[in-house]
């Protein structure tokens, strides 16, 4: 156990510092060719629904198989080559490394007024129509980004290497990959994305709940609520999010930050309307994709520390 939580620490630090080099062969690029040459096979009525379960329990259990079988072999060779191997695929199942670079090649076009260059940085990063958006909404787009997918992108992966080790944290990207590839409510992927999308909802639905309260909890409020202000407003903004997990980062992240999240956002010109979370107290600027890129790791160190000491105490009892 203590070994494992070691390797969990020693993946955290490499992804903070290195990340993922580019150009370099990444697994998720091989999980997502394969999903779409699945899904060109499977998508296909009148099994589409059916055959959606197989391709979220394929690439699942074929994740989870393939990185047991490799942490196994590393750990038969011997107990530190097990252990580094396991820290390296955790390591490149995290994002929080990339995150921050993403939000930091918004931040500086900002800061220069470069307004033009941030909305081509933020289209790498979000689904919605950039062109036309101000420094408000650029930084809301990457404040949103940051603060969903520190539960996605980092603290969830985390949750299931606690669980299961490196397997656990790859059958999570698995799911999280077919979910962001097919889980869509449209004519092509409604009925095959389904199971993607809701395996997906079902397995970060913890670690979404205990990140957001570890923000509430572990960063400074700057409109100086109390802690159970703080929990309320949280608790009636969260649900507010079409997302079932989304909204409990964000709804954190707008509180402690005095801003308001969500509003107005267009899809390939079509407007969609989302609930708005927190009191705009202050306006949105590009100040806060650095304050939001410090919940982030905050919230990362603080969700580590939480469980490693839950695990440790489990080992002595």
């Amino acid at each position: 156990m203590m070994a494992h939580i070691a390797a969990i620490a020693l993946g955290l630090i490499i992804d903070r510092t290195i990340g993922d080099p580019p150009n370099w062969p990444h697994p998720v690029r091989w999980i997502g060719s394969l999903i779409m040459k699945l899904t060109r096979k499977l998508n296909r009525a009148p099994h589409a629904f059916r055959n959606g379960f197989l391709l979220v329990a394929l690439m699942a259990g074929g994740a989870f198989a393939i990185a047991y079988l490799i942490v196994s072999l590393a750990y038969e060779v011997h107990g530190i080559v097990g252990f580094f191997v396991e820290a390296v695929l955790i390591a490149v199942g995290l994002a929080q490394k990339s995150l921050k670079d993403a939000a930091e090649e918004v931040h500086q076009p900002l800061l220069r007024k470069d307004f033009s260059k941030a909305r081509e940085k933020l289209s790498w990063i979000v689904g919605r129509d950039t062109e036309h958006l101000n420094e408000s909404e650029i930084t809301r787009g990457v404040v949103e980004t940051v603060s969903e997918n520190t539960s996605d992108g980092v603290t969830a992966p985390l949750f299931w290497a606690f669980l299961l080790g490196a397997p656990g944290l790859w059958l999570y990207k698995a799911v999280n990959t077919c979910d962001s590839m097919v889980g869509y409510q449209n004519e092509q992927f409604s009925r095959f994305g389904y199971a993607s999308a809701k395996l997906d909802d079902v397995l970060n639905f913890i670690p979404s709940r205990i990140t957001g309260a570890i923000i509430l909890l572990s960063t400074r409020n700057k409109r100086g609520l109390t802690l159970r202000q703080r929990f309320a407003e949280w608790l009636r903004d969260a649900p507010k999010h079409p997302s079932p997990n989304s909204g409990w980062l964000e709804a954190a992240t707008a509180i402690q930050l005095g801003i308001e999240l969500g509003g107005v956002n267009t899809y390939k010109g079509v407007q969609s309307v989302r609930a708005r979370m927190g009191t705009p107290i202050f306006k949105l600027e590009a100040h806060h994709i650095k304050e939001t890129v410090a919940h982030m790791h905050l919230a990362v160190f603080w969700f580590y520390i939480l469980f490693a000491g839950g695990a440790m105490i489990f080992e002595i009892a």
